[in-house]
């Protein structure tokens, strides 16, 4: 993931509510598969063998953030299984055979969530985090950002 990706990542999650970090969760799983598949047809093992390590860490977070008293969450936690399973052939195998289906699957998983995220109305879960201006500052066509009360007390309230 590029270093202007991790930024754009950073921000969202700043300002995200509960299911807008699922649909983050969604998308960077994607961007790491992207990556693996570019990795394996560069004959990357290690890039690809990091990638698909950096996949399954958003699967386990999303694995980690369902409510399993509910019968949906029990049929995405198959799911999330399922696709662990694959990652984990994929990686053995050194094959890109076995992302296809996850990535489809996780694809539509991230488009439903993005339809839930947009129907829900509550705050970010991080309060009390930097607010950044973006905006063309110092020349002709260059995005800067600007940070502004940059203080230690940041991210969630306890």
């Amino acid at each position: 993931m590029t270093r202007e990706l991790k930024q754009q990542y950073t921000l969202k999650i700043t300002q995200a509510n509960k299911s807008q970090l699922i649909v983050i969760l969604y998308e960077m799983f994607l961007v790491y598969i992207d990556e693996a598949k570019q990795a394996h047809e560069k004959e990357d093992r290690d890039g690809f063998r990091d990638s698909i390590r950096k996949a399954r860490g958003c699967l386990n977070e999303l694995t980690a953030s369902l409510h399993l008293e509910y019968e949906l969450a029990r049929n995405l936690l198959q799911l999330y299984l399922y696709a662990s399973r694959q990652l984990a052939k994929a990686e053995a195998r050194n094959r890109v055979g076995e992302l296809a289906s996850v990535e489809d699957m996780m694809a539509k998983l991230c488009e439903a969530y993005g339809q839930i995220s947009r129907q829900d109305t509550t705050g970010p879960v991080m309060a009390n985090t930097q607010t950044i201006y973006a905006g063309l500052t110092y020349g002709k066509n260059t995005l800067t950002e600007n940070l502004t009360d940059q203080g230690s007390n940041r991210g969630f309230r306890a």
